[in-house]
């Protein structure tokens, strides 16, 4: 068979790669029922849909004609970087890195710093713009996650609270 759609034969596969993993990764865990669901429950169905999902686009890529093959462009390395990078400072932020000798600064630091860093991805950078939005994320985070769901980590810097 000839690939008419090469980004939707890349998406399906990855799809279905993905949604094998997470499958693949629930067994560790009690499934349980759906009744009575176990902690490997909802990766188990996650990664069965999407392994089907992946299945219909891979299978969509094989029969429905394109104009143009739908050619994989080139790799955005700029927004692929900062957006993984985002995530990454966010999670040194939150919880510190002992090992380095960074501290925990809290969840309302982390928010500010995943959201500057994930704006450079764009085209555009306006920082009041982006402060505006990382202080709303931060407002809102903080009354989801500390107020209503009452987690358990830090909102502050650690040398600020002590």
């Amino acid at each position: 068979m000839k690939i008419k759609s090469e980004r939707d034969f890349v998406s399906g596969l990855m799809f279905i790669i993905v949604g094998v993993a997470f499958a693949w990764g629930a067994t560790n865990y009690t499934v349980g029922q759906a009744a009575r669901m176990g902690p490997g429950y909802f990766p188990l169905m996650l990664g069965i849909v999407l392994a089907i999902l992946g299945s219909i686009t891979l299978f969509d890529s094989l029969v429905v004609e394109t104009e143009d093959g739908e050619k994989i462009g080139k790799i955005a390395w700029r927004p692929l970087v900062f957006i993984v990078g985002s995530n990454v400072i966010f999670g040194i932020l939150l919880g510190g890195l002992p090992s380095l000798g960074i501290p925990a600064m809290g969840l309302i630091v982390a928010t500010y710093g995943v959201v500057l860093v994930a704006a450079q991805a764009g085209d555009q950078f306006r920082i009041k713009e982006v402060l505006i939005l990382a202080t709303i994320l931060a407002v809102l985070s903080y009354v989801a996650f500390i107020k209503l769901l009452k987690l358990q980590f830090p909102v502050w810097p650690s040398f600020i609270v002590g």
